[in-house]
């Protein structure tokens, strides 16, 4: 690719973070492939327009940084104390597998609890644990943290995790961000938004009970009471069915709605929500008649749905107003929340489903706590935890009941092994820590869940130290642990290239060298 300004060469990679717009990227490899200098937008991805947030554009700072962990360490004082010393890789893969092993003959397999999250969004480097998981009976793992209220809400709604292409705000009239901070957290979003009111003069309507950023700058502010979103949606369906605006033949050929949602309504208007919300009833009442009247109209919806109890409920609601007026229809309108659904992904050897078993136990990543500190609810009936590995997430400090999670990581008969780029507090509770690569230093591929494209990631420079991928190391512990699959025998970049193809996608070779795949 085009030379650098420090000398370097320009090359093609992904942003890996838990955030849906999964940047297209461009990085300059300095001499040596070793160290990385500019990081860049790719200005030819029709999602990214070369545009990236400040934190992945000082991307260096992040992967030189001197108290980065590159040698292994084991834990030399209490738990929690943060004391460690160095000791080589061989070694401690070798400790790990046989805490694993001893804790799963004195207890049952499901003792020993894989533990992660989306540190990366790498495929491979994400879910691969699942794979170890799986052949070996550990406990399975239920993901509830960040996302499973908005997926209940969503497919209540909705029935599919897709909605119309996130480009398409570029052709709205009316763009409405629901629960949702672009300007801090999908700078991507803003530059579709920004096209459309430059272009079509569209407007921006934020409904979030805090005056954001993206609040700041939009046309109209709802800030309304948390939790109380429901309400708004179902006084707008109210004005929609009074007023004429609602799309019966829509709703007969594409939804299971019946007479009974508009009676349901009949008594839900903007007076009744403007109690509930604390916004002004003609402050709802423009806001349903513009949304109404606005075939264009398109809602971004966002993970501030899950931060509710009733969150669930009221993004159902919202999914169904572009249903009872028809939006679906048009281009620019219609909503979204996540892609995830058009990829169709087949991670058989990813994840190991081939050997996925069940009748094991599952527990829920949310409550760790109460998992590590032995309530029986909790367990599933099983036996208690006593030895866990922990990729891609840092539960000492994002878990509920945060408390209860650092006394149970303080167990002295919990054997915990955390496999981390820095000394995280949860880093700070392991027996046994791992140095891991970031994903410059590594080969995956990625979806996203706010654009349509597949992407590759490939290994760029050499880690440092001892730092092993996620791959690597569960391919050692297979080795040692007598867990056979065929993936664990595969290199990260092989097991892309076969899900591609199993998935119906083009081969790695022809994503790489078209740089993205548009689903």
């Amino acid at each position: 690719m085009a030379p650098g300004r420090n000398g370097g060469s320009f090359h093609g990679s992904v942003c890996p973070h838990d955030c849906p717009s999964t940047c297209a990227l461009e990085v300059e490899v300095l001499p040596g492939a070793r160290r990385i200098g500019t990081v860049r937008g790719a200005a030819a991805n029709s999602y990214t327009a070369g545009v990236i947030c400040a934190k992945v554009a000082r991307y260096a700072e992040r992967v030189h940084h001197p108290e980065r962990l590159t040698r292994p360490l084991l834990r030399t004082g209490p738990k929690g104390s943060g004391q460690f010393r160095e000791i080589g890789m061989a070694e401690a893969l070798d400790r790990v597998a046989g805490g694993f092993a001893e804790a799963a003959a004195r207890h049952g397999a499901e003792t020993v609890w894989p533990y992660y999250f989306a540190g990366t969004m790498g495929l491979v480097q994400r879910d691969g644990i699942n794979r170890l998981r799986h052949v070996m009976g550990y406990s399975r793992q239920r993901n509830t943290i960040c996302t499973s209220i908005c997926e209940s809400g969503w497919m209540a709604g909705v029935g599919r995790f897709a909605g119309p292409d996130p480009r398409e705000m570029a052709r709205s009239d009316l763009i409405v961000m629901w629960g949702g901070n672009p300007v801090a957290t999908q700078v991507n979003v803003m530059t579709h938004i920004a096209q459309a009111r430059k272009e079509r003069g569209a407007k921006l309507v934020v409904v979030d009970p805090y005056r954001t950023g993206t609040a700041a700058v939009a046309d109209t502010h709802l800030a309304l009471r948390p939790g109380t979103d429901g309400a708004l949606a179902c006084a707008v369906m109210h004005v929609a069915f009074r007023d004429g605006f609602a799309d019966r033949d829509y709703m007969a050929r594409y939804s299971d709605a019946d007479a009974g949602l508009e009676a349901h309504l009949a008594t839900r208007g903007p007076a009744w929500a403007a109690g509930i919300t604390g916004l002004e009833e003609a402050a709802i009442e423009a806001f349903a008649r513009q949304y109404c009247a606005t075939e264009r109209a398109y809602i971004r919806c966002g993970y501030g749905f899950s931060r509710s109890r009733n969150g669930a409920a009221c993004l159902h609601a919202v999914t169904a107003l572009p249903t009872v007026t028809g939006k679906w229809r048009h281009e620019g309108g219609g909503a979204l929340w996540n892609n995830r659904g058009i990829y169709h992904w087949d991670k058989t050897l990813i994840e190991g489903l081939d050997r996925r078993d069940l009748r094991v136990r599952e527990l829920d990543m949310s409550r760790i706590g109460a998992v590590l500190t032995g309530e029986a609810v909790a367990l599933a009936g099983g036996p208690p935890v006593h030895a866990l590995l922990i990729q891609n997430t840092n539960p000492v400090v994002v878990a509920p009941d945060s408390n209860r999670v650092r006394r149970g990581f303080l167990r002295e008969d919990l054997f915990t092994v955390v496999h981390e780029q820095f000394m995280t507090e949860t880093a700070r509770h392991a027996d046994i820590v791992l140095p891991a690569t970031m994903f410059l230093e590594h080969d995956d591929v990625y979806q996203a869940g706010g654009h349509s494209h597949i992407q590759i990631g490939p290994k760029l420079i050499e880690p440092p130290g001892e730092c092993l991928s996620n791959h690597e190391v569960l391919a050692g512990l297979a080795r040692r642990l007598g867990a056979e699959h065929p993936a664990f025998g595969m290199t990260a970049m092989a097991l892309v290239d076969a899900t591609l193809r199993a998935s119906g996608w083009p081969d790695a070779a022809t994503v790489q060298a078209e740089r993205w795949v548009d689903a």
